[in-house]
């Protein structure tokens, strides 16, 4: 180490005393830590250029020890890595995470040679020191406050499902398609673009196609499922053991040891395929109600787990931050709604300048699960008259094509155009409607007229509208699935 801050000092070899130190800093900005504990150090030295970013400045300022880039953790006598990631406020001035935690650059060529155990993420990653601090727009890096820490290990069932987003990223370049890579493909860790537009492509080795450059992060739904936890305790931690003991679990760790998350998933539906509602309800010994509009989405959650009324609330699809829909398909194949996704948030899209740190990004790239319930063309049961009898048909896990995220993103150029021009409350906005047949198009989906969100610009009350996927756009995504027969055949 280059030198010690001289007031406090720590075990380099020992995980909870790197983690205890850390404690110095919370509440408090870089500069104000320093300050306390090495009289020497400028403020100059904390602006200095090309020291990269708030990690590398705490890392050599406040723990005293050069920035490097070792395939080692920081800290290797304890296998401790640090990290820092930013949190900011939202409209209604909650904390959330601003982005999704990088942890190691991804070279296409070395990767494709190196195990899983062997890889510099997982020798990084295994146990983190993950420092959350607020951003704020303006403020110097050294200025900003930290708010909790906490010493994050990855194992148990995260660790087995992070080995396989691994293998699928991995395979993924073996096959010559580092060039479509998509934080679509995996659970907790993705591939995330790296660098600005117009950088130059990375060689890939099975393919003369450049590719993006990436990295290996945990994605921002793993990130907030531990900001939530820190919050709802009341404290930084200093262990996430039984982190989350109390959420509902779809898997167990001996399942994934045997199988994928998905295989698991699509396994457990398909044992009720070509049953209705009722009938899989009966077998479950739960009550649906004819009337009820979430019926089969409550009915496919049960499937999954007894006791589990909405799929969005169990552990695994928070972290990855799968998107689970309930399709009911016509005999015909027609599909007869559109797909609405969350309300806009005009703030978020206001502050936000980079698409691909969007919160639409962040939902195209998810990874979605269709679970297809078809309507029969056989003669109806006793009971039946009055109402149109879908049988569970497909599990679908799609990820949005390479080619479809430019028309996404495009569609969100549209939308933060009309924020910034202020044309929210108005008919003036050039919104993409439904009959303009792309893709994407916008409206609200709230029942009251009366439900409003705030302009950003004029700060009046304006409707509000959401995301949709035009009810043509998810026809061809079924159609594509079943013609692929990507319904995961059980073995």
């Amino acid at each position: 180490m280059e030198k010690r801050p001289s007031n406090r000092t720590y075990d380099p070899s020992d995980a909870l005393s790197i983690f205890n130190f850390s404690r110095g800093l919370l509440h408090r900005s870089l500069t104000e830590a320093v300050r306390e504990l090495d009289s020497s150090i400028l403020p100059e030295d904390l602006e200095a250029k090309g020291k990269g970013g708030l990690g590398q400045l705490v890392e050599k300022f406040y723990y005293g020890y050069e920035p490097n880039s070792s395939p080692l953790p920081d800290f290797p006598e304890a296998g401790v890595e640090l990290k820092t990631t930013p949190l900011k406020k939202n409209a209604q001035e909650e904390l959330v995470i601003k982005e999704r935690l990088v942890c190691d650059m991804i070279d296409f060529c070395e990767i494709v040679n190196t195990p899983f155990e062997q890889s510099p993420f997982y020798r990084k990653s295994l146990l983190m020191l993950i420092l959350f601090y607020l951003h704020v727009k303006g403020k110097k890096l050294c200025d900003l406050e930290f708010l909790f820490s906490v010493l994050w290990k990855l194992d148990g069932k995260d660790l087995l499902i992070i080995r396989h987003d691994y293998e699928v990223i991995i395979n993924k370049i073996k096959e010559g398609k580092a060039h479509e890579l998509s934080e679509g493909d995996t659970m907790y860790l993705g591939a995330c673009r790296k660098g600005q537009k117009g950088d130059p492509l990375r060689k890939q080795p099975y393919s003369e196609i450049g590719a993006p450059k990436r990295a290996f992060s945990l994605k921002p739904a793993y990130m907030r499922t531990v900001l939530a936890f820190i919050q709802s305790s009341g404290k930084d931690m200093d262990t996430n053991t039984n982190l989350f003991e109390h959420k509902k679990s779809l898997v167990s760790e001996q399942e994934l040891q045997q199988a994928s998350f998905e295989h698991i998933l699509t396994k457990r539906l398909l044992q009720f395929k070509g049953q209705d509602y009722r009938q899989i309800a009966e077998h479950l010994h739960i009550q649906v109600c004819s009337k009820d509009k979430s019926r089969y989405a409550r009915v496919t959650a049960q499937i999954l787990l007894k006791g589990l009324n909405n799929l969005s609330h169990a552990e695994e699809i928070q972290k990855a931050g799968i998107i689970v829909k309930t399709i009911r398909m016509e005999a015909d194949g027609n599909i007869r709604e559109s797909m609405s996704f969350e309300n806009i948030d005009y703030q978020e899209v206001y502050e936000t300048s980079e698409w691909t740190d969007s919160r639409w990004y962040e939902i195209v790239t998810s990874r979605f699960m269709f679970i297809v319930y078809r309507a029969t063309s056989s003669p109806a049961p006793a009971g039946w008259e009055n109402e149109t009898r879908y049988l569970l048909d497909r599990v679908i896990f799609w990820t949005m094509p390479t080619e479809d995220l430019y028309e996404a993103e495009a569609y969100w150029e549209n939308i933060r155009q009309n924020i910034l021009q202020d044309t929210l409350q108005n008919q003036t906005n050039t919104f993409w409607k439904i009959q303009d047949k792309r893709n994407f198009h916008v409206r609200p989906k709230a029942q009251k007229g009366t439900d409003r969100y705030y302009s950003p610009i004029s700060h009046v009350a304006v409707p509000k509208k959401a995301y949709w996927f035009n009810q043509e756009y998810v026809k061809r995504i079924i159609e594509h699935a079943y013609d692929e027969g990507e319904s995961s055949k059980i073995n």
